[in-house]
């Protein structure tokens, strides 16, 4: 492992690459983190598993977390694509690298990141790898989440409605432009509600709201056609955090018909939002855990 910085605006990104041995060019994989505070030590030992894909991996530190200057409240995803194609060119420089197959790899809220950056700067990206990337926007994506999550703890259906009607609430006036501590303050009046910690998860924070706001319509059908390589998009079949059938479809119908160009979708059953099929547990390896097949789906992919 090697220590370096992503260079940004707001002050250089702590930031580590993982490297197998090699005695031939290898390509690189920037990890693209998901929702809220990001740090290397975050992504625990996924670096070196995908490492041993025979990849080189980069991960940093999202700004403000860790060890690195900023705030990853203010930015959007825009902000956040131009971050990973920093990243990005960073690996492009370093030894045993093949400059010309530089990817990402997105978790969660990274896979619209990471398709965001790929159809920004085609000429920089070689391949995008999604885990748990929906499909859809983030609005559509949490009002499935909380849905979910509602049902899932038993709100009676009374409350569930009256949860929804206030997300439907939320999402409308914010497209309107109207200003998100308005927003927070109608939004505290229901903190009594039983729904209300579930459907504020995202949203609970004037910074959070915000940030939500600026991306939140982001969809992935309008990035993907656009796209010049190769997409591989993977599910947890367990995952209650995302809509994965319409996921599924949509990006299925989205993803470019390109001569020779080889994509790939799949749905692990059993598996969870990281791709862990159980719980922590003491005597297993984690690295067992992890959904069977799809690190040799991985490997496949990233070195073809």
């Amino acid at each position: 492992m090697r220590s370096t910085v992503v260079p940004r605006g707001s002050g250089d990104l702590r930031a580590t690459v993982h490297q197998p041995t090699s005695d031939y060019l290898v390509p690189g994989l920037v990890f693209v983190y998901g929702s809220g505070c990001g740090s290397i030590e975050e992504w625990d030992d996924w670096p070196q598993w995908i490492s041993e894909c025979g990849v080189a991996v980069l991960v940093h530190d999202k700004p403000g977390c860790g060890q690195s200057p900023g705030d990853w409240r203010t930015q959007s995803f825009a902000d956040r694509a131009t971050e990973a194609l920093a990243a990005a060119e960073v690996l492009r420089g370093f030894h045993g690298v093949d400059r010309d197959r530089i990817g990402l790899l997105g978790l969660s809220q990274g896979g619209w990141v990471s398709l965001l950056a790929a159809e920004t700067a085609p000429e920089a990206i070689d391949r995008v790898v999604t885990i748990s990337g929906p499909g859809v926007s983030m609005a559509e994506q949490e009002r499935m989440r909380i849905a979910s999550w509602l049902h899932r703890d038993g709100v009676t259906a009374e409350d569930h409605a009256e949860g929804m009607a206030w997300v439907d609430e939320r999402t409308s006036r914010l497209r309107a432009g109207e200003p998100a501590v308005q927003v927070i303050d109608a939004q505290r009046h229901y903190a009594d509600k039983p729904w209300y910690e579930i459907a504020t998860q995202a949203t609970a924070t004037q910074a959070r709201m915000e940030f939500f706001a600026r991306s939140m319509d982001v969809d992935p059908a309008e990035l993907l056609p656009a796209l010049a390589c190769p997409v591989l998009a993977v599910f947890g079949g367990d995952d209650d955090s995302v809509p994965i059938a319409a996921s599924v479809a949509r990006i299925a119908a989205a993803l470019p018909d390109v001569e020779r160009q080889r994509h790939g979708i799949a749905v692990f059953p059993g598996a969870d939002h990281f791709l862990f099929t159980g719980e922590p547990h003491p005597g297993t390896a984690r690295r067992d855990q992890i959904a069977a097949g799809f690190l040799p789906m991985l490997t496949a992919f990233l070195n073809r």
